[in-house]
């Protein structure tokens, strides 16, 4: 049970709850262990449950999401914070960013787009959707992922110099068109830790799926 992943949803529908958890609760190694409607609920159960990830809603009754951000780095709280809310507000990615958000989605994100960000701040990445980082590149600059790094570009994000050397070898085996158990095999790793390798390889390419990946190496072999 240590290598599992505990997540706490804060968001003050229930209907939006209930089906967030059932989403991840399907999937391998992920808990969800406890939800709150509030920030003050938010705050309370962070301290008692210390998740690995916490689900956050920006717009909440009272105390909102940005002071819930602040409130946990203010107390010290561990948890990495994806932030997962509607609405297009610009000021607000980096806002939470520098409050000390993980990651930034809104919620018409694709629902395994959604697992593997999840996956991804948990392994210590920074990741942004693309409506989110369109936010944050400035005017003529190049979308994460296919230009060079722009001034306050969050760390561990985009393009092949972000992947460590086993995650450029996990990355040339998916453009070979290997599964994860083929890849696990070549490199005598587990399945799993494959699995871990391909969602942060996807996480900072900022691509949704294998497919995806394996194009931009393919595109990009040699330029990095």
């Amino acid at each position: 049970m240590a290598d599992r992943m505990t997540v706490l949803l804060v968001d003050d529908h229930p209907v939006v709850r209930q089906g967030l958890r059932v989403l991840l609760e399907v999937n391998d190694g992920i808990d969800v262990t406890g939800e709150a409607a509030d920030g003050e609920q938010a705050l309370a159960l962070a301290a008692g449950l210390v998740p690995d990830v916490i689900l956050l809603d920006l717009k909440l009754p009272g105390m909102d999401g940005i002071t819930v951000l602040r409130e946990l780095r203010k107390r010290g709280l561990p948890s990495r914070v994806l932030v997962l809310t509607s609405g297009n507000d610009p000021a607000q990615v980096s806002l939470a960013l520098r409050s000390g958000a993980s990651g930034f989605l809104y919620k018409d994100v694709d629902p395994d787009a959604l697992v593997r960000a999840i996956r991804a701040v948990n392994d210590g990445n920074m990741l942004l959707g693309p409506g989110a980082a369109g936010s944050l590149v400035p005017s003529g600059g190049a979308a994460p992922g296919t230009g060079p790094w722009w001034p306050g570009r969050p760390p561990g994000w985009g393009g092949l110099e972000s992947l460590t050397a086993r995650e450029r070898e996990v990355l040339g085996q998916i453009a070979h068109g290997l599964s994860n158990r083929e890849i696990a095999r070549q490199l005598n790793v587990s399945e799993k830790t494959v699995k871990t390798h391909v969602s942060s390889v996807l996480a900072k390419l900022g691509v949704q799926d294998r497919t995806q990946a394996a194009l931009y190496a393919v595109r990009h072999a040699g330029r990095d």
